[in-house]
C-alpha cells in the first residue's frame, strides 16, 4: 500500500489565535502538493503544526500517516514516522558540523550498527554527504563547518535540501526553499529535489510565487488564505496565480 498523509479537519491555535482553520489534505507517496498563499496566510503555521512544534497547539482535526494519528507525538518520533521539514529560514548551530548532524540523525531515524559495520556505516554516511554536497552545487568543506554559520541565504537553503537527500523521508514539506535563491540557485535546488523524489516519497511546496514550479511541476496546487484552503486545482492554476496574483481569490471569498 501507498504511504499517505492525511489532514483531516485540522485547527491550529497559536497563543489563543487561531492560524489554521479547519484544512483536509491528502498526500501520497508519489505525489506533488504545492500550497500558495499571501504573507500571513497560515502556510508556515500549518508545516510546524505538522511536524509539532509546541507553540502550535492543535484544537481539532487529526494528522495520520498511513492511517496513524500523530498529533500526540514529539517532533522526533514523526520524524521517524517519516516526516521532513525544510524550514523557511533555517537556524545556526554553533559547534555542530554537518556531519555530525546527519550521523546523530541517521542513527536516530535508522539505527547504526553497534559492532564491527559501524565504522563502514560511518564511512558511508560522509561519502553519501559528500554526493548530496554536489548534487547541490556545494563542496566538501560543507562537511566539517557549524550549521549555517555563515552561510549565505542561499547555501543555507541548499543545505536543508542535502538533509532531504540524506534523511530519505517518505513525506517532505519544503517552506518556501525558493527563497533566498537566485536563478542558477533555483534550478540546482529543483533539479536536486527532483532527483531525491525519485526515490519515493511525498511533497509539499509552499511557496508565494511560481518560479520554482516551473521546474518542479506539481500535481495539486491549493491556495491558503486565511488559514482555509480556498481553491484546489492542477499546475495550471499556479500559472493563473502568477498572472493575476491573490487580490481576485480574497474578493471571492469575502
Amino acid at each position: 500500500m501507498s504511504d499517505i498523509l492525511t489532514i483531516e479537519d485540522l485547527h491550529v491555535e497559536v497563543e489563543g489565535k487561531e492560524v489554521i482553520k479547519g484544512i483536509n489534505l491528502e498526500v501520497k507517496k508519489g505525489e506533488i502538493h504545492a500550497i500558495m498563499g499571501p504573507n500571513g496566510s497560515g502556510k508556515s503555521s500549518l508545516a510546524l503544526a505538522i511536524l509539532g512544534h509546541p507553540k502550535y497547539k492543535i484544537t481539532k482535526g487529526d494528522i495520520k500517516i498511513n492511517g496513524e494519528s500523530i498529533i500526540n507525538l514529539p517532533t522526533d518520533q514523526r520524524v521517524k514516522k517519516g516526516l521532513f521539514l525544510s524550514m523557511q529560514y533555517p537556524i545556526s548551530i554553533p559547534g555542530i558540523t554537518l556531519l555530525t548532524l546527519m550521523r546523530a540523525s541517521i542513527t536516530s531515524i535508522y539505527g547504526l550498527q553497534q559492532d564491527s559495520k559501524e565504522i563502514a556505516t560511518i564511512i558511508k554516511i560522509k561519502k553519501d554527504l559528500v554526493n548530496a554536497l554536489k548534487l547541490l552545487g556545494l563542496d566538501e568543506s560543507f562537511t566539517s563547518r557549524y550549521i549555517n554559520e555563515g552561510f549565505s541565504g542561499g547555501e543555507k537553503k541548499r543545505t536543508e535540501i542535502v538533509q532531504l537527500a540524506m534523511l530519505k523521508p517518505k513525506f517532505a514539506i519544503l517552506d518556501e526553499t525558493d527563497s533566498g535563491l537566485d536563478i542558477d540557485g533555483i534550478k540546482i535546488v529543483s533539479n536536486a529535489i527532483l532527483e531525491i523524489y525519485k526515490n519515493g516519497m511525498g511533497l509539499i511546496l509552499i511557496t508565494h510565487y511560481n518560479r520554482i514550479l516551473k521546474y518542479i511541476r506539481p500535481n495539486y496546487v491549493h491556495v491558503l488564505i486565511d488559514g482555509k484552503i480556498i481553491d484546489s486545482g492542477g499546475p495550471e492554476l499556479a500559472d493563473h496565480l502568477e498572472e493575476k496574483g491573490y487580490n481576485w481569490l480574497k474578493k471571492v471569498i469575502t
